[in-house]
């Protein structure tokens, strides 16, 4: 059974319930925007992004003269998966400003970017297009396709989504049965809702962090992660190189180093809706065959 938190404030359900009613709506406008877009414009030849995971989308999907600007994320290895590939464009800090003066015809952002920024792009007569998160596989697409509508590569996105299918049915998983978290610095937990969630799932795990106020994610005291007794805990990777703090503390507690196969696992595949995080769902279901081989032993 999935672990279930004290019962939360009304307050914290609330808002936990109208982010998912929010996020619900903005995946169906964007479905909506990505079949009716059909090239109603020319494709965009100055592309400006600002969100880490519209990066990479973009590097994977543009042709490469499309895109003037990337965000400074885009080019830590840390954070994402073509860092490489990345540092060849001019970065950007998400500044009205600093975007501006690149004369972009597109900018994408994400639908948490600020909102100061957008409002002045905005107002600038710059055109500014926002994607919702991608969490869920059906997301997940959804951005994908209107990634390929927005820069005019639809048979690309098209040929992405096809292998994304390919590879995620490849994936061998192991048995039902293994439960699993992802447990970050300061004692979050990451629900099923969350992208972390998705691909443990996927990975062929069940998800002991849940409930009411925990769909989503938030703090989970880590007694009550020890009383679940998950088969694994995938810890850590969410700090960033900022350095030592009380919040990262959390991560080498002896209880958490007491747990079955506590593992630093998280990497730069898991920030992103994209298909670079089948390799950590590949990597995550092999680490449970291994454990389900080490139960049948027993």
């Amino acid at each position: 059974m999935p672990l279930r938190a004290a019962p939360p404030m009304s307050g914290c359900v609330a808002r936990s319930e109208r982010r998912g009613r929010a996020l619900r709506g903005a995946l169906l406008v964007l479905a909506a925007f990505a079949a009716s877009f059909a090239r109603a414009e020319p494709p965009p030849a100055r592309v400006v992004s600002m969100n880490l995971c519209t990066d990479q989308l973009a590097l994977l999907l543009a042709d490469p003269g499309q895109i003037v600007s990337l965000s400074h994320f885009a080019s830590d290895p840390q954070m994402s998966v073509l860092a490489a590939q990345a540092a060849a464009y001019p970065a950007n800090h998400g500044r009205a400003e600093e975007i501006a003066v690149l004369r972009p015809d597109l900018v994408l952002a994400d639908i948490w970017s600020a909102p100061g920024t957008i409002s002045m792009l905005r107002r600038l007569g710059i055109r500014v297009e926002q994607l919702p998160p991608g969490t869920s596989l059906p997301e997940i697409r959804a951005r994908i396709t209107a990634m390929g509508a927005l820069l005019g590569q639809e048979a690309r996105a098209e040929a992405m989504l096809a292998r994304f299918d390919a590879d995620l049915a490849a994936i061998m998983r192991p048995a039902p049965g293994l439960r699993g978290a992802v447990y970050g610095i300061g004692g979050y937990g990451y629900g099923p809702n969350t992208l972390e969630g998705q691909i443990l799932a996927l990975a062929g795990f069940e998800n002991v962090v849940g409930g009411p106020g925990q769909d989503w994610g938030g703090p989970l005291p880590l007694e009550r992660l020890v009383m679940a007794a998950p088969d694994l805990v995938v810890s850590g990777g969410d700090s960033y190189g900022h350095g030592p703090s009380r919040a990262g503390e959390m991560l080498r507690h002896p209880a958490l180093a007491a747990l079955p196969r506590a593992r630093n696992l998280r990497d730069a595949r898991w920030n992103c809706g994209q298909p670079a995080m089948l390799g950590a769902v590949a990597d995550l279901a092999a680490i449970g065959r291994e454990l389900e081989k080490e139960k049948a032993s027993q």
